[in-house]
């Protein structure tokens, strides 16, 4: 990569400090040019005036010189620690937009690099992307737990595995008659048996991980006028829903993200649910029905304690509404807040449960590398169970095997993906 590319590493506007990133093969040869050939230590915090090359003083700025391949990107890095004033920022980022083979990064350039240069690998990078979205608990541990590695970590494993499984098969085809074991079924089939159980526990906890990322959906629903959209309001803290005595006043579904306790969640109000021979409400009781069976969970409100017989939702918590004196067991009131830190805890509750399932892959292209590996190794394992005239065709479903693996930490078909995440990156990372 001949050019040297610079960004703003930190929000645009106004802050206390801003950081702008430099990395590239002239990475330092900036600094001669912005702190007057300083002496560079990398590594090494340097306290330095910056100028532009007319001379005029830009800022006194904390620099920061990593030298590759010990940097993020594996490049001469060079980050300014400078005062966070638009002025500042725009007169340093003219500065350097001045330097022969210099250019502003593309949105994710930087990670981009450290991905060339293997400092990161496809899964990581993924769960860098994650860690930078977070905004509940729930989703920086889960964006932590990829950005560490330990996704890629297991698909080597899962490989190595199957390598010694293909060792043990090919020394069978290729020294038939030489004194060599020739019933290797047995140990095969043993480790095979443990990578397809490893990767369908995977496999399954991947909704739970894009539930995370995207967050939970938990439908509010029950008969016209129960206090659904109060509910709502309350918990959001706003007038999210509008609120009447008319029956029928939600028709459409409202949704409202919140952080619930370190998990993401979607709460949404719901039409309610009523004979009617309005064409449009019943459509919004069509619409609630209908998301309510598939959401996460389902808060029923009522006012008698009856079921609902439209919500066929196993997931379901009851509340009794409008328990304004705070004398039911299950009592709710929106008004005066009476229930509804149990009715938050039961909800935290019945989510977490969840998250026991939840593995290490996050995403649903790791799925669909983990399915098609499944798929190839329960061929392999008949082929092996059908004798060891097959095994020849069992070595090339666990080699096919070892390349779609090799997808989930991005050494195969991975520049649609790798376009797809640096999407929504920005400029300075």
């Amino acid at each position: 990569m001949a050019d040297t590319i610079y960004a703003l590493a930190t929000p645009q506007g106004r802050a206390g400090v801003a950081i702008v990133r430099i990395s590239g093969p002239d990475a330092f040869m900036s600094l001669n040019v912005l702190c007057n050939d300083i002496r560079i230590k990398p590594s090494k915090t340097i306290l330095c005036n910056l100028y532009t090359q007319e001379g005029l003083h830009i800022d006194k700025a904390l620099v920061l010189p990593f030298k590759g391949p010990h940097s993020f990107t594996g490049e001469d890095v060079v980050e300014l620690h400078l005062h966070g004033s638009i002025a500042v920022i725009k007169k340093t980022i003219e500065t350097l937009s001045k330097i022969a083979n210099f250019r502003q990064a593309l949105p994710g350039e930087f990670t981009r690099r450290a991905f060339s240069n293997e400092k990161l690998d496809l899964a990581e990078i993924e769960g860098l992307a994650d860690l930078i979205e977070a905004e509940t608990e729930a989703q920086r541990v889960q964006a932590l737990k990829v950005l560490s590695g330990k996704l890629g970590e297991r698909a080597q494993e899962w490989r190595s595995m199957i390598i010694k499984a293909m060792a043990l098969i090919e020394v069978t085809i290729d020294f038939a008659d030489e004194e060599v074991p020739t019933d290797v079924s047995e140990d095969v089939i043993s480790i095979l048996s443990n990578i397809i159980n490893d990767l369908s526990f995977e496999s399954t906890g991947i909704n739970v991980a894009e539930r995370i990322r995207s967050g939970f959906e938990v439908a509010i629903v029950g008969k016209p006028n129960v206090g659904k959209s109060t509910l709502l309001n309350a918990l959001a803290g706003r007038e999210a829903a509008i609120t009447s005595e008319q029956a029928g006043t939600t028709r459409d579904i409202i949704e409202v993200k919140m952080d619930l306790g370190g998990l993401p969640v979607t709460m949404l109000d719901t039409a309610g649910l009523r004979e009617t021979n309005n064409l449009i409400e019943t459509k919004g009781i069509y619409k609630a029905i209908e998301r309510a069976n598939s959401s996460d969970l389902v808060i029923v409100l009522t006012d008698d304690g009856k079921k609902l017989p439209e919500i066929k939702n196993p997931n379901i918590l009851t509340f009794i509404s409008k328990c304004d004196d705070g004398d039911m067991k299950n009592g709710l009131s929106a008004v005066t807040g009476f229930g509804i830190d149990k009715m938050i805890d039961s909800i935290k509750n019945a989510l977490g449960n969840n998250l026991q399932n939840q593995g290490i892959a996050t995403r649903f292209r790791h799925k669909e590398a983990i399915d098609r590996s499944i798929n190839k190794l329960k061929t392999a394992k008949k082929f092996v169970t059908d004798g060891p005239g097959f095994y020849d065709l069992a070595a090339e479903e666990l080699r096919q095997t070892a390349y779609t693996l090799d997808e989930l930490f991005g050494k195969v078909d991975v520049e649609k993906v790798l376009d797809e995440i640096f999407s929504s990156f920005c400029l300075g990372k």
